[in-house]
């Protein structure tokens, strides 16, 4: 249990530097400058860097720590909750943020700049966590030392089998996503921790259930058993798929490329009221503009 406590030692670590640096840069640099940059790169470096310890208590606990999967799917929960609240607005996942530039909530030149800083956000918590590793404070970053020189891969299924399960998962969670986008924090995100670890029970033996493109590129593209265009087709285009047909599906077309509606009938902003026949008064039928002419009764 001492590796466990040290691992979560490094969670809240991880979650404390990230906030301080968030509610500094928040106070002193332009709030542009924040939103567009500052929150995603420190939420990417938040959200890898658990990411990368999570994942080596799954890989070590069970057999090195005799903990279960309860355990990693209760830290799991955790995890994601705190980073629903913690993150300010920010995605740290390059599909939402792909999604924002689709709805028209975000320009090209914005997208691509926070495409740019979650992979330099994560591509910094790999590093920053593979140093950590490196001072062995407890035997599981001993023997990740050891594992990380011949990792594998995560996709443990048929290359399209694993694209339909990491596009399901995508689907699913940007449905969530959606569905919750106005809710306010402290409601959206126990639903969407919620929807991350039943996702992750569910694909996690097939493909490591990501459904986030850097994060994947991040954690598991330099793992051997697959080559580079069979990992960029499960975990970009799968995704990619995923968050395209949850869109479609929410609001019936996708702004950015097309404005009609291919599922649902616009409502009419306008109700005619139903109102009582007035004796004397005989309807005669529509007048054109969607009301009913009456005359007097002889």
């Amino acid at each position: 249990m001492a590796g466990l406590n040290v691992s979560i030692a490094f969670f809240l670590s991880v979650v404390a530097i990230c906030e301080v640096i968030r509610q500094v840069s928040k106070r002193l640099l332009p709030l542009g400058v924040y939103r567009g940059l500052v929150r995603e790169l420190v939420s990417s470096l938040q959200l890898c860097a658990c990411c990368l310890e999570l994942r080596m208590l799954m890989e070590i606990g069970p057999w090195g720590g005799g903990f279960g999967p309860d355990v990693i799917l209760t830290l799991l929960f955790i995890i994601y909750l705190i980073h629903g609240v913690s993150f300010d607005g920010a995605s740290a996942n390059p599909t939402i943020s792909l999604q924002e530039f689709l709805v028209m909530d975000s320009s090209f030149v914005a997208t691509a700049v926070k495409l740019l800083v979650q992979f330099v956000g994560m591509e910094a918590a790999g590093i920053l966590t593979t140093h950590y590793w490196s001072w062995e404070l407890t035997d599981f970053h001993l023997i990740q030392n050891l594992m990380a020189l011949d990792c594998s891969s995560s996709i443990h299924t048929s290359l399209y089998h694993g694209i339909f399960v990491e596009g399901i998962c995508s689907f699913f969670f940007h449905l969530v996503a959606l569905k919750f986008q106005h809710s306010h924090p402290l409601y959206r995100a126990p639903v969407l921790a919620v929807t991350v670890t039943t996702l992750a029970y569910t694909a996690g033996p097939f493909t490591g259930a990501f459904f986030n493109p850097t994060l994947a590129a991040t954690v598991t593209f330099h793992c051997s058993g697959n080559i580079l265009q069979e990992y960029v087709q499960v975990y970009w285009l799968g995704p990619l798929t995923g968050m395209l047909a949850a869109l479609l599906l929410y609001q019936g077309n996708i702004p950015r490329l097309f404005q009609k509606n291919l599922l649902y009938s616009p409502k009419s902003k306008y109700r005619t009221p139903k109102g009582k026949a007035v004796p004397g008064l005989k309807q005669t039928g529509d007048n054109g503009e969607g009301q009913l002419r009456t005359k007097p009764q002889s």
